[in-house]
């Protein structure tokens, strides 16, 4: 039995702390020294299988045209009033030491020639996108080759050598490119940092004690070592996307943090019983830590269904997230037993500082001893509980109104990529940007590469060259390359608008299905439209088409597990639909923020921007097994209430009640992690921590405080049904069903309940 297990798990950790504790320490120092000998970078291959653009690379890597390789662009312009390249010898002298030092820069392969593009005149400079016709905009682009053979040095000389240019030479110098969308360090230091200090504040005003608020710190920061330390040595074995390790932190504090509060609380409410520090530990890892290991388990099995969607960087991101949850599980039933065998019964003393908040601080917190544990504390929750079970239709009918009008904005979802014009006007990467739409146009930014194998047909290359020309959504055409040695040639094409333009999509989409098609005919040759634009406009209608599929894995496996834990038809499917509305809700708000603009500027949103293409996937994935957690949490009490009363409107409000503070709690911690990532600089990160904070502050408000009460009351003992010859084919749960249950207080139900009340 789980429960067994766990007990005898929990207990042994509390008895021998030190050993544990070290077991962990060396875990810690092994997983960071391999990810030091072994580990990798992340990488952003955002393509997948069978996608044109991807087509489009693999003619490129073959014909090796040097465009498969990472690219970076120095973008000048002149220093002084009214300064052009043509009127300016220093200006232009400046500009070819500039071109000079950038070639010699180590792994540079060859950089664009804006000063011979100047003295050869006019309109080839223009056409040749390189120097703005005004002349006062140049840019010199720098191909480096694939990124496995470059590494983070190689930004940093690029940097440093403009840094060092800036102060010798009469040019404003801006950079940006891939390169540095590869190999600058992603957000998440201070983001951490932040996010711990938030917990560590909530944590001690909900507990009043600074040991126990520093228990689920300490957890949280090992498991996240070890979690992510793993996931470095597993981008040495496979492409990791940059964004997992933010993520990764992201979800790892917060659920990690969640867990320990679940599993102390409990330790807290046997101690006050008067147990033994370690029999207290063993008993609440045996009953906090069941539902802790199938939450963590649910967040997993959510996280892994991303595979349906077929995206390999999606895929991989699933699993080193996974990798971080599973180790923070792994510590929630160890290491923090552990902990809390170390700190003896001191745990169930509260500081004078800590008395001092509860009995003045804001709102009187506490005013018990304990105020997450303390029964007499649970006394307003019960009066809140019982008065929505009194009027059940009307709160459930608001509150489910509420959260679908919050859902509405979904209708008008957008996918795309935020571009560097995303970006806050303190990067460079954005001060580049806007250079180059100053100088040249919006779709400079975002160059397509046409990769063409003429195979057959040689006269189809000035027919496509001719009719993308001609297309209204391209404003210029650099002229065709051809590799000898394969015959495969490259139309670098710009569009009229930016990168996460509409637009651009669909004229890409025009280009694939009427213009390309049109100039090949029915002959042997093929054309294939590339470049990070087109991947990404790939990548997001994959995941658009694929998200009812992951929807469903997620929703089956999700009933499946609920169904097995609690014995129950009804409560599973309850659970589903209003997770659901809970992540639905999540998501309008989301498109409010970051499509519409509403309240932007409040996380540090400069312009609107377009929802990133995998993000509603992730989301949905991590959101539905995060919300999985207060369900099972908060379900597995009501079913331990039931099972002991026997009574179903009196299970409600106990096991809402007894569960609530330690909700809501932890849900703050949460929220207050998540936040910390969404006043982060790239656009993707505060996508992640707005959709998941949003998403857990309406989860542990409306939905379980108001929303699982009600429906709960309405269904009434139906709530528990579970068909006969469904009860027999299932294997037995141990979450809630357990008649063996490590809590002592445990006795049996006045009536026979294990099967529900209503069979078929």
């Amino acid at each position: 039995m789980l429960s067994k297990a766990l007990l005898r798990l929990g207990a042994g950790a509390a008895r021998h702390p030190w050993r544990v504790i070290a077991a962990w320490l060396i875990a810690a120092t092994l997983a960071v020294f391999a990810a030091v000998a072994f580990g990798g970078r992340t990488a952003d291959s955002m393509t997948a299988p069978g996608l044109d653009s991807r087509r489009a690379a693999e003619l490129i890597e073959r014909a090796g045209t040097g465009q498969e390789g990472m690219t970076a662009q120095v973008v000048v312009t002149p220093l002084g009033d009214g300064a052009t390249f043509f009127d300016d010898a220093g200006a232009r002298t400046a500009l070819t030491r500039l071109q000079t030092e950038v070639k010699r820069l180590s792994h540079v392969l060859g950089t664009s020639d804006p000063a011979g593009a100047l003295d050869a005149g006019g309109d080839t400079a223009v056409r040749g996108g390189l120097v703005s016709a005004d002349g006062r905009i140049a840019v010199v682009r720098v191909q480096y080759p694939d990124q496995s053979r470059l590494s983070a040095e190689d930004l940093d000389a690029l940097v440093e050598l403009g840094d060092r240019l800036r102060a010798e030479l009469p040019l404003r110098i801006e950079m940006g490119g891939n390169l540095f969308y590869a190999f600058s360090d992603p957000d998440g230091g201070v983001s951490e940092l932040i996010g711990l200090l938030a917990a560590a504040a909530i944590l001690f005003l909900a507990f009043g004690s600074l040991v126990a608020a520093a228990l689920p710190i300490g957890m949280a920061v090992f498991g996240l070592t070890v979690g992510v330390a793993t996931m470095t040595v597993l981008a040495g074995v496979t492409e990791v996307p940059a964004f997992a390790p933010v993520l990764g932190s992201m979800v790892g504090l917060g659920v990690g943090i969640d867990y320990a509060l679940f599993v102390l609380a409990r330790h807290r409410e046997y101690l006050a019983r008067g147990l033994d520090p370690h029999e207290a530990a063993g008993r609440a890892v045996a009953t906090a830590g069941r539902p802790v290991v199938f939450a963590g388990g649910t967040v997993v099995v959510s996280i892994l269904g991303l595979a349906v969607a077929n995206v390999p960087f999606m895929t991989v991101g699933g699993l080193a997230v996974s990798i971080v949850v599973l180790t923070m599980v792994l510590a929630s039933v160890t290491l923090l037993p552990a902990f809390l065998g170390a700190a003896g019964p001191r745990l169930a003393r509260v500081g004078r500082i800590g008395r001092a908040l509860q009995t003045r601080g804001p709102g009187r917190l506490a005013r018990r001893r304990d105020p997450v544990t303390d029964a007499a504390h649970a006394a307003g929750w019960r009066r809140w509980i019982g008065h929505v079970g009194r009027h059940p239709v009307p709160y459930a009918v608001g509150a489910a109104g509420l959260l679908l009008t919050a859902t509405l904005p979904v209708l008008g979802l957008r996918v795309g990529l935020p571009d560097d014009g995303s970006l806050p006007q303190s990067r460079t990467e954005r001060r580049a940007y806007d250079l180059v739409a100053e100088g040249f146009g919006p779709g400079t930014n975002g160059p397509l590469v046409i990769a063409a194998d003429p195979t057959g047909d040689p006269g189809v290359l000035d027919r496509l060259l001719a009719a993308v020309a001609a297309d209204p959504g391209i404003a210029s055409v650099v002229p065709t390359h051809i590799d000898r040695a394969t015959g495969i040639a490259t139309l670098v094409v710009f569009p009229t608008t930016s990168p996460q333009d509409k637009a651009t999509a669909d004229t890409i989409a025009r280009l694939r299905t009427d213009v390309l098609p049109t100039a090949i005919g029915h002959g042997p040759a093929r054309a294939h439209v590339g470049g990070a634009a087109a991947s990404l406009s790939d990548v997001g209608q994959r995941t658009s088409q694929r998200l009812p599929a992951l929807v469903a894995a997620v929703l089956a496996m999700s009933f499946l597990l609920l169904m097995l834990v609690f014995r129950s038809v009804l409560v599973p499917l309850k659970a589903v639909l209003l997770n659901l509305l809970s992540i639905g809700a999540a998501y309008g708000i989301m498109v409010a923020v970051f499509q519409w603009g509403w309240g932007g500027a409040l996380i540090g949103l400069e312009a609107t921007v377009p929802i990133v293409s995998f993000i509603p996937m992730f989301l949905f994935a991590i959101l539905f097994g995060l919300s999985m957690d207060y369900e099972v949490f908060l379900l597995s009490r009501v079913r331990e209430e039931y099972l002991r009363t026997g009574d179903n409107a009196t299970a409600i409000v106990e096991g809402v009640s007894r569960t609530a503070r330690i909700i809501t709690s932890a849900a703050l911690i949460m929220v207050a992690v998540f936040l910390s990532f969404a006043v982060a600089e790239d656009p993707s990160t505060k996508m992640f921590g707005l959709g998941l904070a949003t998403a857990i502050f309406i989860d542990a408000t409306v939905v379980r405080m108001v929303l699982v009460p009600a429906t709960m009351t309405l269904l009434g003992r139906t709530n528990w049904w579970l068909p006969k010859w469904l009860d027999r084919m299932l294997p037995r749960g141990p979450v809630g069903t357990d008649r063996a249950d490590a809590d002592s207080t445990w006795r049996p139900a006045p009536q026979r309940v294990t099967q529900g009340p209503v069979e078929s």
